[in-house]
């Protein structure tokens, strides 16, 4: 039972930064959710939104500046709020946007190939994530993922409160996959049950940073169980939609082949044999070049059929950026390929060829209700186009 906000008042804002390539999104948004409901004001900053407990306020970036960000943490803290969590974007650790805040933690979620067109090489990509760390005071704690090969990494020079989370290696929290299916996860942490709404090993990743960090913010371990048993996801990650006919769209935000990878594995692994995938994914443009092959491939490998689309082009070219992916997948897998540039085409082109029982994976745009032409946002989300076609199927 949640105790009242009166109870519950601590004397400062205390505020936990999540960063990593895949991930944040998600698990500050079940922290957020996970606070609230145990009765504690919550503030969040996010790629998605921005919340003052359950006020909105439109999110620009996935870190703001930081006039914009000391603004919202003033508006938290004024409003009464005990606890914020924030996405800590790379860019944002490079560009000071973050100088001079006081972390009560700091989590890292795992570290992969994206932003290589900003940093350059991947070691000033970490670099920029472990600085964040290298920062944090000794009052904070500092949360890894020691599964991640650069887990151990981010707490090298780290004066903080060292704590670990994993599923493979031994760790101060560990957890334990027992059943996964598209209705759900059955998973131990810390040889405790729990039986959750989200689907697939990156979630119980997930999860397991959720529990994690409220443990290590004083939250009882019963409480915290019962909270992570209700939760569902961010929009757009891993958003699960169904048609009367059987068929399974997944609306994901995965944009990195990394990201694309644990998704696609996790379908396959959750469908177990029945049913084909079919994949609908690009790639943004202005951005790294060199994951557009990496992820045309692993689209390719893992799904049964691939349709290439047309993601953010921005500036560029999309028959230029889908040219690039193309490039990446092998000519034997190509018979099972089809490229059409207009996304919302894409969308239907693989729900038709779809049947009952047969995955339509729609990656890259997750949450975003807009595309990105010229300089120019038009209104395009991915969800509402699948539920408008399932609608007149």
């Amino acid at each position: 039972m949640a105790a009242s906000f009166d109870d519950r008042r601590s004397e400062e804002l205390n505020l936990t930064g999540v960063t990593g390539t895949n991930g944040k999104t998600t698990i500050v948004t079940l922290l957020h959710n996970t606070f609230r409901s145990l009765g504690y004001k919550t503030g969040l900053i996010s790629t998605i939104v921005n919340k003052i407990d359950n006020k909105e306020v439109k999110a620009t970036h996935t870190t703001p500046d930081a006039v914009s960000i000391n603004a919202l943490l003033r508006q938290m803290a004024d409003a009464g709020c005990d606890y914020a969590f924030m996405e800590v974007s790379s860019h944002a650790v490079v560009q000071k946007r973050i100088a001079g805040l006081k972390f009560t933690g700091g989590v890292f979620t795992n570290l992969t190939h994206d932003h290589l067109d900003y940093h350059k090489t991947f070691r000033e990509y970490l670099n920029a994530k472990k600085s964040f760390f290298d920062t944090l005071p000794k009052s904070a704690f500092a949360l890894t993922n020691i599964d991640d090969k650069n887990g151990a990494v981010m707490l090298q020079n780290c004066a903080a409160r060292k704590k670990s989370y994993a599923l493979k290696n031994m760790a101060d929290f560990k957890g334990k996959i027992l059943e996964n299916s598209f209705e759900g996860l059955h998973m131990t942490i810390n040889n405790r049950e729990i039986y959750s709404l989200l689907t697939g090993t990156f979630n119980a990743y997930n999860l397991l940073a959720v529990y994690a960090t409220a443990s290590l913010s004083g939250i009882p371990d019963e409480e915290i169980l019962i909270e992570l048993s209700k939760l569902t996801g961010a929009p757009g990650r891993f958003e699960v939609l169904k048609s009367g006919s059987g068929i399974t769209a997944i609306v994901d935000y995965a944009h990195t082949p990394d990201a694309l990878k644990n998704v696609l594995e996790t379908i396959n692994e959750v469908r177990s044999g029945k049913g084909k995938v079919i994949t609908v994914t690009g790639a943004g443009g202005d951005r790294d070049k060199t994951k557009r092959p990496e992820m045309a491939h692993i689209a390719s490998v893992l799904s049964d059929k691939l349709i290439l689309t047309s993601d953010n082009p921005r500036n560029e070219d999309p028959e230029k950026i889908l040219e690039d992916m193309k490039a990446g997948v092998d000519i034997t897998r190509r018979k099972n390929m089809l490229v059409i540039t207009d996304r919302k085409e894409a969308i239907k082109t693989a729900v038709m060829l779809a049947e009952p029982g047969d995955i339509v994976l729609v990656a890259g745009k997750g949450h975003e209700n807009y595309q990105e032409i010229k300089g120019v946002r038009h209104h395009f989300d991915d969800r509402e186009v699948i539920m408008e076609i399932f609608k007149n199927m």
